[in-house]
């Protein structure tokens, strides 16, 4: 059941909270229509898609929420990785009487909406990527630096009210001069950087942060891969969005994409970072309008899926090719013989 109502100053649209499993999580449920899960990244929350949310509700029932230990959620001592994550989206969905919708996830969220999607096809029509994590290894030295060892403790310090203050105005000032110059490309995500830095002034979501990434990321970079079992979706609508000037996930990570599904649609939005949805709201609403408009959702059925599962151990380069393949053979007449 769902109870209080707030317009926080974070945020210009009405926010809801349910309570799941004793926890309480913070949503934005905006619109009629087909429904969207539009899921943020590490450390951002609900108000990522602030930009877009109207324009989408126009003609989709939106829902934006803050993810567990993020924005307005809790942040108790609890599951952290994608599987707990996609777990708590079909509860929220669940909650409020969604059968079925197609999910859009940026960054971390990226992983949460394939999570899903391999947990819950039956529940997934499309599934959208932003600047994904997943496709690579490689991630910024900032996001690693999360698991290191005294991360905990030197971010309650840099946090203080005096010193905070001091790095999130350098962060801002220098997203503003680099947006006048040259070096706009490296300036592009600052100033969403500058309100990650700001939020983990709390330790509760310091704490949330950590164990978070710890099961996501390690010194070498990301350990999460959608690769290995990526053949689940193949059948799925799949489209992938990325900025080109993306200094936290590579962009060049989007050319992996076609290990998703064999007709994914991938887009690359010039003078855009990290964020392509906030960098260019209008773009990407057309995008996501333009995807869900000219594809047909995903239908599950239950028998291909087993298939497709038992064909996924083989070395076979696409389980779902060869359990199409398969079905085609049983429904072919058998040849008569001749003595």
């Amino acid at each position: 059941m769902t109870d209080r109502r707030d317009r926080t100053d974070r945020g210009q649209h009405e926010v809801q909270y349910v309570v799941l499993h004793g926890k309480r999580r913070a949503f934005v449920k905006q619109g009629s229509g087909p429904a969207l899960l539009l899921l943020h990244g590490l450390a951002c929350d609900h108000t990522t898609w602030s930009p877009v949310i109207d324009a989408l509700a126009k003609k989709y029932t939106v829902i934006a929420p803050d993810l567990l230990g993020h924005g307005l959620s809790d942040k108790p001592r609890a599951d952290y990785t994608l599987g707990g994550y996609a777990n708590g989206m079909r509860d929220l969905l669940t909650v409020l009487g969604i059968d079925k919708v197609s999910v859009v996830g940026h960054s971390f969220g990226g992983g949460v909406a394939m999570q899903f999607a391999y947990q819950f096809p039956e529940r997934t029509q499309r599934v959208m990527l932003v600047a994904t994590g997943g496709l690579g290894p490689e991630v910024s030295s900032f996001i690693k630096l999360v698991q290191v060892p005294g991360w905990f403790r030197a971010m309650g310090l840099l946090t203080l009210p005096g010193v905070r203050h001091v790095e999130t105005l350098a962060l801002r000032t220098a997203a503003e001069y680099g947006d006048q110059r040259l070096l706009r490309k490296y300036t592009r995500d600052l100033a969403e950087i500058a309100e990650i830095v700001d939020s983990w002034s709390d330790r509760r979501t310091r704490f949330a942060i950590r164990h978070l990434v710890r099961a996501v990321i390690d010194w070498r970079g990301q350990i999460i891969t959608m690769a290995d079992r990526a053949y689940l979706t193949e059948a799925m609508p799949m489209a992938v969005v990325w900025g080109r000037d993306d200094m936290v996930i590579p962009v060049r990570h989007a050319s992996n994409a076609a290990a998703l599904a064999p007709d994914v649609r991938v887009e690359v939005l010039p003078e855009a970072g990290h964020f392509p949805h906030k960098d260019h709201p209008e773009r990407f609403v057309k995008i996501l309008d333009s995807f869900i408009t000219e594809t047909e959702p995903a239908t599950y059925n239950r028998a291909r899926f087993r298939r497709m599962l038992k064909a996924g151990g083989a070395p076979a380069s696409s389980p779902l090719a060869a359990v199409m393949q398969a079905e085609a053979e049983e429904m072919e007449p058998a040849t008569p013989t001749t003595a």
